[in-house]
């Protein structure tokens, strides 16, 4: 067991994440836009943009968290975690497109950031006549940020976001704080809210959605981050629901504090409200923007380092030049230059409205794909997928259709030329990396899931006679069924949902007329009893002359997955162990093809879940270990085993106690395993006390009890391993053929 966690150079919290996020959330839009879609469509008009925005960012938000919370999450954010579930040539589209649409934003919050100076803009005007263009004040402001990113990387961009957002947020305050006439007047409250030109909802959605997107704007800076893990789901979703009460109580304090006709002809209408208005609303919309603007320009150098590094372009030494660091934080700088170039190109230009739309469309797609990457993942049940937060699929699903459905609402040209653009991004990067997996990577377990799901349901319904990451596929024989059912139960909990179980009755004799018809009636028994127990192991009947020939057909036998089966389940009873010594005879035969095997000890005791699965590990027996671990945690998310626990015990040598803990719980930890440190028992080596004297001492109320076993002593020892384990409940005796990675 080794503790594969990589420190980060950065020290980076959850604040940098949540500042991002919220002042991109609270931008631009706040402050020039909503005052206008109040007044068009009223009080219950902006609460439905509200209710309909939030249908896209909330689950796109918790799908986001999710997904962060089951790898490691390296430099890219959002193009990192698309790429590691989509494949490389996927994340690579999606993740140039979202990098212009983030290196763009830089120049369209810049350019925003000169509405905040309209009114020394107007003064001129009046006072010399002098018409003076918006890049005056915009070349400047991104030189000036340009140069602070350049110079001081992102320590000194997160610390001058903390001065920023504070501004932000005072001007908010003031805002909250004024009052007007128009107020005093109409003493407005919800229930008076008004709900009007409703044919202009989405020409209205369309300016105004922009403001919700910024929720993943923190993630960027997840190459940064010391937990990533942490930080990214606390900062996405406390950003997201803070920004959500605040245009909650922006929207009432709008709707009640001026009229509809100056709420749509004043833009900086909310400077009439305002608590000194005339300087709180402009150096809030600075505020804003500039923040917006700052963090874009940190987050967009990464994704664009992270493209660098996966090699997604084809010249090499491109991709060298942007994936090279700066300093020992790997600040992207290279990268950056890039997208100040684009920034400044664009900010030189003056208007980026038409860009703007390709821009939100490319947003959507990026959302629409998280909450896709996210509803695949629990549909596919992948056991290696164990957020430590978890969505729900429903949410996840509606964030994919509410994403790709508001997309042609809002415009369906923009929509249709951003699906454009992005097939010819994919196939230019398909045609350089043919290699590279594709989109089928994340839809694989779905098609597991599916397969398993609709064989098992055509075998009860009488209608018929390689993934990388490990998952169960299971295959048990065996005579005992109808004596005792605990093989079958094992299997029902390895496959309920992460595996894949098929369970062989064997009927011992040669193959006629006979036995054909004794396997057909067994088969309709067992079914029938499948239909009572509702599990989902696909079963089967197999006659053989000999356990060993048995054993011989069914280790060639395919999985109900499509793919091979990769452990094999036997089972005999300790009170009565007669089958125990064919099982040893046949040992070698089923190691010769590559299985994990496990052999369950039957007790006449009843299973009582709610003690307890208890594992023992051996701190030589590493390749076991990962299987034994992996194995209780599949069992335990069955039905059964709800109110149930996992518990680990080590026995070890007096100095190595305090090493082998801090391994189980990192892995523990790291591993994003339901077991409590509370449940970690390191015993001390005694040569008076043998490890049997032992496991019966601690387990002998266990629910059921997991032991692992090598070859070396099976061929040693033979029948002995497996006995003189007296008083005790079921034992698994578990043999792995290769190490599970668990992390």
């Amino acid at each position: 067991m080794q503790d594969n966690t990589t420190e980060r150079k950065h020290g980076f919290g959850t604040a940098p994440v949540f500042f991002t996020a919220i002042s991109t959330i609270l931008g631009a839009i706040l402050f020039l836009r909503f005052g206008y879609a109040v007044g068009t469509l009223g009080f219950y008009g902006v609460m439905i943009i509200l209710l309909v925005g939030h249908l896209v960012t909330i689950p796109t938000a918790l799908a986001l968290s999710e997904i962060a919370t089951n790898e490691k999450v390296e430099g890219g954010g959002e193009y990192f975690i698309i790429s590691r579930s989509f494949g490389l040539n996927i994340g690579a589209t999606i993740g140039i497109a979202l990098y212009l649409s983030q290196a763009i934003s830089v120049a369209f919050y810049v350019i925003a950031f000169t509405e905040a100076f309209s009114p020394l803009f107007n003064l001129v005007a009046e006072k010399w006549g002098w018409d003076l263009p918006r890049q005056v004040i915009s070349i400047p402001a991104m030189a000036l940020l340009a140069l602070l990113v350049l110079k001081k990387g992102a320590n000194m961009g997160v610390k001058t976001l903390y001065v920023v957002v504070a501004i932000l947020f005072s001007s908010l305050v003031l805002f909250f704080l004024g009052k007007t006439t128009y107020a005093e007047a109409s003493a407005f409250t919800p229930l008076q809210g008004g709900i009007r030109n409703m044919d202009q909802f989405f020409i209205v959605f369309a300016i105004v959605f922009p403001a919700f997107t910024g929720m993943t704007a923190g993630v960027g800076l997840s190459g940064d981050l010391k937990k990533p893990r942490k930080s990214i789901p606390l900062g996405t979703i406390s950003a997201t629901v803070i920004g959500l009460v605040v245009y909650f109580f922006v929207t009432w304090k709008l709707a009640g504090s001026a009229s509809p006709a100056d709420l749509v002809n004043d833009q900086l209408v909310m400077a009439k409200i305002a608590l000194y208005g005339k300087i709180a609303i402009p150096m809030g919309l600075a505020a804003s923007t500039i923040s917006s603007a700052l963090g874009s320009i940190m987050v967009a150098p990464r994704t664009l380092q992270a493209l660098g590094v996966d090699r997604s372009f084809p010249n090499r030494r491109l991709n060298l030049f942007l994936a090279r660091g700066k300093d020992e934080n790997n600040e992207p700088f290279n990268a950056s230059i890039i997208t100040v170039i684009i920034a400044f190109v664009f900010v030189a230009l003056g208007s980026v409205n038409a860009v703007a739309k390709i821009i939100s469309m490319f947003f959507m797609v990026t959302y629409g794909s998280l909450c896709l990457i996210s509803f695949l993942y629990h549909f596919g049940s992948d056991p290696s997928y164990r957020p430590s937060f978890k969505s729900r699929w429903y949410l996840s699903f509606i964030g994919f259709i509410m994403c790709f459905y508001l997309m042609f609402k809002i415009s369906t040209a923009y929509s249709l030329l951003a699906l454009v653009v992005m097939t010819l991004i994919y196939t230019f990067v398909h045609y350089y990396h043919k290699d590279r997996q594709g989109i089928e990577a994340i839809f694989q377990s779905s098609i597991f899931q599916l397969s398993r799901n609709l064989q098992v349901y055509l075998q009860k319904s009488k209608k018929i006679g390689s993934s990388q990451k490990w998952r169960p596929s299971v295959v048990c024989v065996s005579r005992n069924t109808f004596q005792r059912d605990d093989a079958l139960q094992l299997v029902n909990w390895i496959s309920y949902k992460y595996g894949f179980g098929t369970y062989i009755h064997l009927i011992e004799g040669y193959y006629s007329r006979n036995t054909h018809l004794e396997s057909k009636e067994v088969l309709k028994k067992l079914i029938e009893s499948s239909h009572r127990t509702h599990h989902n192991v696909y079963l089967d009947t197999l006659i053989s002359p000999s356990y060993t020939s048995a054993i011989a057909q069914v280790i060639q036998l395919p999985s109900i997955s499509g793919l091979e089966n990769n452990m094999i389940i036997f089972d005999f009873d300790r009170e009565d162990p007669k089958d125990l010594n064919q099982i040893v005879d046949n040992y070698s035969l089923v190691r010769s093809g590559f299985f994990d095997i496990c052999i369950l000890g039957c007790s006449r005791k009843k299973v009582v879940p709610r003690n307890g699965i208890h594992i023992w590990l051996k701190t030589t027996d590493f390749e076991n270990s990962s299987l034994m671990i992996l194995i209780s945690y599949i069992i335990l998310l069955h039905p059964d085993w709800k109110k149930s626990h996992i518990k680990i015990f080590n026995i070890s040598k007096p100095d190595q106690i305090s090493l082998v803990r801090k391994e189980l719980e990192n892995l523990v930890r790291e591993g994003r395993l339901p077991i409590s440190v509370r449940n970690i028992e390191i015993i001390k080596q005694d040569e008076n006390i043998s490890p049997k004297q032992l496991i019966i001492e601690k387990s002998a109320q266990a629910g059921l009890t997991i032991i692992g076993f090598r070859g070396e002593q099976v061929k040693h020892d033979k029948e002995k391993v497996f006995l003189g384990y007296k008083g005790m409940g079921n034992i698994l005796f578990v043999n792995a053929r290769n190490h599970k990675d668990i992390l």
